[in-house]
């Protein structure tokens, strides 16, 4: 069965079975490494895509689920590294071991669209994605300043 998924503005034709986890197309088969393998169980968020805009966890969604539907990685958000939560990221120096960033990052992008002027509150409530290194000061510094770069 070929299944068409709209990655990052590109159609892809992928002959996986529906069930199979979008997080391994997206990583094994279509070779977008940005998004990252943490838990497997939807609680770390190092794995988190964009679904038609909305922060989603791909390694509990099937293909089945996002047929049709719009999917941005993280090498979708900008090709150049210009969008507003990378630039904060990179200013503002967010990582250490990097392992969980781009999740976060795609996190952060969806909050953003949707809030562009979060309290932290809004931040704590919405970005649930887990980092290790315990960098959610500068995080949470580097949410506000993509705030800033969007106005």
């Amino acid at each position: 069965m070929t299944i068409s998924l709209d990655v990052n503005g590109k159609i892809h034709e992928v002959t996986e079975s529906p069930e199979t986890p979008l997080l391994w197309v997206l990583r094994d088969g279509l070779k977008l490494t940005g998004t990252k393998y943490g838990c497997g169980i939807e609680s770390c968020g190092a794995c988190t895509v964009l679904i038609d805009g909305r922060q989603v966890r791909s390694c509990g969604l099937t293909l089945a689920d996002v047929e049709g539907r719009s999917i941005t990685t993280i090498e979708g958000l900008s090709s150049d590294r210009s969008h507003p939560v990378q630039r904060a990221w990179a200013e503002l120096d967010v990582p250490e071991c990097g392992y969980c960033q781009s999740g976060m990052i795609m996190a952060v992008a969806s909050l953003l669209a949707r809030n562009t002027s979060p309290s932290d509150r809004d931040i704590d409530r919405t970005i649930t994605n887990i980092c290790r290194c315990g960098t959610y000061n500068r995080v949470r510094a580097a949410i506000h300043r993509a705030a800033e770069l969007m106005t």
